[in-house]
């Protein structure tokens, strides 16, 4: 209400103010007219007047009203060249803020609710350099300034960063019309003091700003090698040199290769990194096997018989072979035969940063080698979390990285298991061992399992690994680990509650942290907090050094990986002449439980955080005809879009394969594609796949133009006759 009030009072004032012409009284000729009787005023009373001549300015220009220029004029004409100036840049400035206070309580929610995460690189930028910006801005007459006081007003920029820095920016331009104002008498119109050289002169101002950034980079370049000087080579013997053999070191290194550069890769353990040998291709090859365990379980919903493998009995040796073999089978696609063919020079052995252009390699045989190179990119990955649990050394544990080699020594699945933390990785593993026989305990600080993803989807999950046996164990704070006798326990605290859990394996699944230490980042200074700090072109502390996947965030996902790549090695390669953003837009992701959950972009706890608003489409695959033939209905798709748009806001399909369905999502949001685009498109019947035009229809349905239809069933009734 109180925004409506304000909203109604300013379009009053514009209205009187246009009603009643006052603009007359702004004008040149106007002013000449008035200038002997403004001056005897100034002359008898000039405090009087130089409030009441400031109040006025700030109306103005708070309103946007024309006129700012002349009064501009008059204040060099009345109160001469420094008085003048003064009461000008304080009067603009405080217009200016009160344009831009207006503009931000009366617009900016509306305009975040509506477009708050295409906000959010305006807004880093904004944070960031906002204060120069605005300066070099102000410098230009061309840009008008109402305009630039309602772009300001819907950012986070604070007030007195605005203030002083429009009053800088305003400053050289109030004193030309200013000191233009003196002479008034000698001005015939306002072409004498919009010339060609005084637009030029301020266009000059507004080159300065740049020009002492780039050399104030330039000294902090030169003082940030200050201390390598000397060691810089003249020759390299490398265009980029590749620090990891995960997803994204090897992307990067292709596309290098890819564009004939010169490019070392250096891996110090396995060629695939993290997701061959360890994440996705084996958790994947499990969940399988899993999966199909949990098949033959209930093969009676399918008209067979029911067979329980767990009960019957089975080599677990062999689920974990095949893992094995799959990974074996994967392998090929990352090894070094086939990126040395590919013209990649691949070492194995250890990397290490001597200084910003010289890479050694430590060899398993003892031997060395130094590589100088005119770009780095370090590509280390991540490495499970190991809780400060006590006793956990004690009783043993493993990680997602190690449980593959040490499960593969089992002739039966572990009895009993713990994992460890309830996120996606947590969840997989949790519900897959209890599949394959196990009695799983998942435990979890936090209220409920999947805490990124809606409370809806946390409690479908949470049912679905229930159903499967899991004993689901939230909120409860893992205390301490203790052998009792021949016993592994773990206690737990829930609500000041003690509580214990036997187990004979335990499984560390609580995140994952990158690789920040150990290859030489502490030597030359590479800042790191979670991640290795980089810029939005992916480079580091020292501009030729970039950090690309899990090392550098901010998502933990091959994909991510691999995308970030791309911009990694052509910066790495091409930066002096153009750089490119890395562009997180629009970024999928899957949990592999069964039914699997797949989002990309906000869900509806994340829009409500954020006060974007939305509107949902949503589908239920208990609906679709081939999810009944498939025995396969839990699940739904949920769409959030744009208020009365089929612009998509964000996605969240759970369900049987809702990773594979999702991509028909993605695609459209990161080309612009609405629900009606989806829905006009024809999709094959049966498939899961028309899960997506159905939630689209429900978009269609929720929007159908209600009074044109009820016309339209009246032609239908007067064409019956």
């Amino acid at each position: 209400m109180k925004r409506i009030v304000i909203l109604l009072l300013l379009l009053l004032a514009l209205a009187i103010f246009f009603a009643l012409d006052l603009g007359r009284y702004f004008t040149l000729g106007e002013l000449k007219a008035s200038q002997a009787s403004l001056a005897g005023l100034y002359a008898q009373a000039p405090l009087t007047v130089l409030l009441a001549f400031g109040a006025a300015y700030v109306a103005v220009t708070a309103l946007s009203l024309p006129g700012a220029v002349v009064m501009t004029l008059a204040a060099g004409a009345l109160f001469g060249v420094l008085a003048g100036t003064v009461l000008v840049s304080i009067a603009s400035t405080l217009g200016a803020t009160l344009a831009m206070l207006c503009a931000r309580y009366l617009l900016r929610d509306w305009v975040r609710q509506r477009w708050g995460p295409r906000l959010a690189a305006i807004e880093q930028g904004i944070e960031k350099d906002g204060a120069f910006y605005l300066i070099t801005l102000r410098l230009l007459p061309v840009v008008p300034f109402f305009l630039l006081n309602l772009a300001m007003g819907l950012t986070r920029m604070k007030v007195s960063t605005y203030f002083w820095a429009s009053q800088l920016g305003m400053l050289a331009g109030t004193l030309a019309y200013v000191n233009a104002g003196t002479q008034l008498g000698r001005l015939d119109g306002l072409s004498g003091i919009l010339s060609p050289g005084l637009w030029a002169s301020l266009a000059m101002l507004a080159v300065l700003p740049w020009s002492f950034k780039l050399l104030l980079a330039f000294y902090q370049r030169r003082q940030l090698y200050a201390r390598w000087a000397g060691q810089k080579p003249a020759r390299f013997d490398r265009n980029l040199v590749v620090i990891g053999g995960g997803a994204a070191g090897l992307v990067t290194a292709y596309i290098a290769a890819a564009v004939k550069a010169k490019v070392t890769l250096i891996e110090a353990h396995k060629m695939g990194g993290d997701c061959l040998n360890y994440g996705c291709v084996p958790s994947k090859a499990l969940i399988k096997s899993a999966k199909v365990a949990h098949q033959m379980r209930h093969a009676d919903q399918y008209g067979l018989a029911a067979t329980d493998p767990a009960a019957q009995g089975f080599d677990f040796s062999r689920v974990m072979r095949r893992v094995r073999d799959i990974i074996a089978a994967v392998e090929p696609h990352d090894s070094v035969a086939r990126y040395t063919s590919l013209g990649v020079e691949v070492l194995q052995g250890h990397a290490s940063l001597v200084n910003p252009w010289t890479v050694r390699i430590d060899f398993p045989d003892g031997t060395t080698q130094s590589l100088s190179t005119r770009s780095v990119v370090i590509a280390a990955g991540a490495q499970p979390i190991v809780p400060a649990l006590p006793g956990l050394d004690e009783v043993g544990y493993v990680t997602s990285d190690t449980l593959w080699e040490k499960f593969a020594t089992l002739a039966q699945v572990p009895r009993r298991i713990v994992v460890l933390g309830g996120g996606p990785i947590g969840c997989e593993l949790a519900q897959s061992f209890a599949r394959l026989g196990s009695q799983v305990t998942q435990i979890d600080q936090g209220p409920r399992l999947l805490a990124r993803e809606d409370e809806e989807v946390s409690a479908l999950v949470q049912a679905a690994l229930q159903a499967d046996g899991v004993q689901v164990l939230n909120a409860h704070l893992a205390l301490r680990c203790e052998r009792q006798g021949d016993q592994k326990v773990l206690h737990a605290e829930h609500q000041g509650r003690s509580v214990s859990v036997a187990f004979d394996e335990l499984i560390c699944a609580v995140g994952r942290a990158p690789r920040l230490t150990g290859y030489g980042l502490e030597a030359l200074g590479i800042a790191t907090d979670r991640h290795v700090q980089t810029n939005a072109y992916l480079q580091t502390l020292y501009p030729h050094i970039y950090a690309a996947g899990d090392v550098a965030g901010p998502y933990q996902f091959t994909h991510v990986a691999a995308h970030q790549a791309w911009y990694a090695a052509v910066n790495a390669l091409f930066g002096d002449f153009r750089r490119f953003k890395v562009d997180y837009r629009v970024i999928p992701w899957t949990t592999f439980t069964d039914p699997e959950v797949a989002r990309v972009g906000l869900s509806e706890q994340e829009a409500r955080a954020q006060g974007v608003a939305y509107e949902v489409s949503r589908f239920e695959i208990h609906e679709l005809d081939r999810a009944i033939a498939d025995s396969q209905t839990q699940g739904f798709i949920k769409v959030l879009t744009v208020p009365g748009k089929d612009t998509i806001l964000g996605v969240t399909l759970v369900g049987s394969h809702a990773g594979d369905l999702l991509a028909e999502y993605v695609l459209a949001m990161k080309h612009g594609l609405g629900l009606n685009k989806i829905l006009s498109t024809i999709h094959t019947y049966p498939t899961l796949a028309e899960v997506n035009k159905y939630a689209a229809g429900e978009w269609k349905r929720a929007h159908a133009p209600q009074r044109l239809l009820a016309w339209v069933r009246k032609f239908h009734d007067w064409r019956r006759g």
